[in-house]
């Protein structure tokens, strides 16, 4: 079963900190994680409610389909629902260049 919902702000930050616990779980993926961001572990304590890094990490796993693959099915969600969080979330809705 797919947690997917709507992709308000409460969903979008749920799937975001779920993203997030998934990510800090994996032995392989985090310090990729943390040496193409720069990122500390203090600052995945310390930023982990800010939705501006929630989206820089969504944007993160978005580079990579196993990435949401794998997230996805561990955690339940449709594999569209990390892009539909990344865009409900403050600051993360796509940008039109045109």
């Amino acid at each position: 079963m797919r947690k997917s919902g709507p992709a308000g702000p409460e969903f979008a930050e749920t799937l975001a900190l779920n993203a997030l616990a998934w990510l800090v779980g994996n032995d392989e993926l985090l310090p990729v994680f943390l040496g193409a961001t720069g990122t500390s572990a203090g600052d995945l304590r310390d930023r982990a409610a800010e939705p501006d890094f929630l989206v820089s990490m969504l944007d993160f796993l978005l580079m990579d389909d196993a990435w949401i693959v794998a997230f996805c099915d561990a955690a339940g969600y449709a594999y569209t629902d990390p892009l539909a969080a990344r865009q409900a979330l403050p600051g993360g809705a796509e940008r039109h260049w045109t």
